[in-house]
């Protein structure tokens, strides 16, 4: 087992990083940079990832933490009905699209795992040691 000693180290924050790059990659391409409103809320849910992550990382304790986790998965969840609509519209291809949303379902399978974790050891620091989420 690997301890979490930074946000950095969380799995799921990596993987939001990653995510962020390639949306950022995406929404610059194509027609897609062309519709403003979507490409902007591409942007801001996949910021809102590792940032959500971030943020409960610092928190005091295990439920305000937990509480920025679900934000975190929610907008995983969004990011991947602006790609559905981003594929609908012809913006990106099928193979852009089942990139975004494999890495939003691994975020949202990690962050899952880990909500789990963290609501088990309810009392816990927001420093768990456990398999890196």
């Amino acid at each position: 087992m690997t301890a979490i000693e930074k946000f950095e180290d969380i799995r799921a924050w990596q993987k939001g990083r990653e995510l962020c790059q390639r949306v950022y990659q995406t929404t610059q391409q194509g027609s897609l940079r062309r519709d403003w409103a979507l490409c902007n809320q591409m942007r801001r849910a996949a910021v809102s990832i590792p940032s959500n992550i971030a943020e409960g990382f610092e928190s005091q304790n295990n439920r305000t933490f937990v509480r920025h986790l679900y934000i975190a998965r929610g907008s995983s969840a969004e990011v991947r009905a602006q790609a559905y609509v981003a594929l609908d519209q012809g913006y990106i291809t099928q193979e852009i699209f089942d990139g975004i949303y494999d890495l939003c379902r691994d975020i949202g399978r990690l962050l899952t795992a880990f909500i789990a974790y963290l609501e088990q050891h309810p009392n816990g620091k927001p420093h768990p040691t456990n398999p890196r989420p």
